[in-house]
């Protein structure tokens, strides 16, 4: 039977949260960050099973006090991560098993990811499928040079801010990758790297609140959001 697993990157020390601990252990609620993304990952139907992926100071940690704290039975192997997101990404690819059908790549620091974005994206990803969440934006956008003169206003209609998750078959998101290993070439998810390789990429709706936490400020709107819920 073919596997969808989903990696789930969390290796970044989150200096911009200004905290000794990695912004993926702080506690949102009554528990860690994490525990609520994995959580989703764990309770969802069409996930088989699910890789985090972390710096290697942090396994134990990670092991003891969420996986194990919150039976996250689908957790069957840990990868360490690499310098940047898309290296500890391709970690995660190296690790697949070859029954793994679809890939599904999800920030482990967005813990507002709902059942039914994994779904969607699940389902198109079995279809042959490159696609991630996102969400139309609200602001007016400026392309701004050094100086910071603007060079031009941006069409906001079709503009659209990228959220996570983002599913793939297997394989195509594999060769992407290796291709930008050997091109040289970088991005900041991995959709980016599926459209380097020339491969459409379809954008779905996600979730306004799905947003990713990275400074005290996203902090403060995610405990606001977990009370609305």
């Amino acid at each position: 039977m073919s596997k969808v697993t989903a990696l789930i990157p969390a290796a970044g020390m989150g200096k911009r949260m200004g905290k000794a601990v990695a912004k993926q252990f702080l506690p949102l609620g009554d528990r860690p960050l994490l525990a609520h993304t994995l959580l989703v990952f764990q309770r969802s139907d069409d996930i088989d099973e699910i890789i985090p992926i972390l710096s290697q100071e942090d396994m134990e940690h990670c092991l003891r006090d969420v996986i194990e704290a919150y039976r996250i039975t689908k957790v069957r192997t840990l990868v360490t991560g690499g310098k940047e997101r898309q290296d500890s990404v391709l970690n995660g690819i190296r690790k697949l098993g070859t029954d793994t059908e679809v890939v599904v790549v999800h920030d482990g620091v967005r813990p507002f990811v709902s059942g039914e974005m994994i779904r969607q994206c699940v389902t198109l990803a079995r279809q042959g499928q490159s696609v991630t969440v996102g969400v139309p934006i609200k602001d007016t956008i400026k392309e701004v040079d050094e100086q910071g003169r603007v060079q031009r206003t941006l069409e906001r209609n079709r503009l659209w801010a990228i959220q996570t998750p983002q599913a793939f078959p297997a394989e195509l998101l594999r060769a992407a990758h290796e291709e930008s290993v050997k091109s040289g070439r970088s991005g900041t998810d991995d959709a980016t790297l599926v459209e380097y390789a020339g491969g459409p990429v379809r954008v779905i709706m996600g979730s306004y609140e799905n947003i990713k936490i990275t400074t005290p400020e996203d902090l403060v709107i995610a405990e606001e959001i977990l009370r609305g819920r």
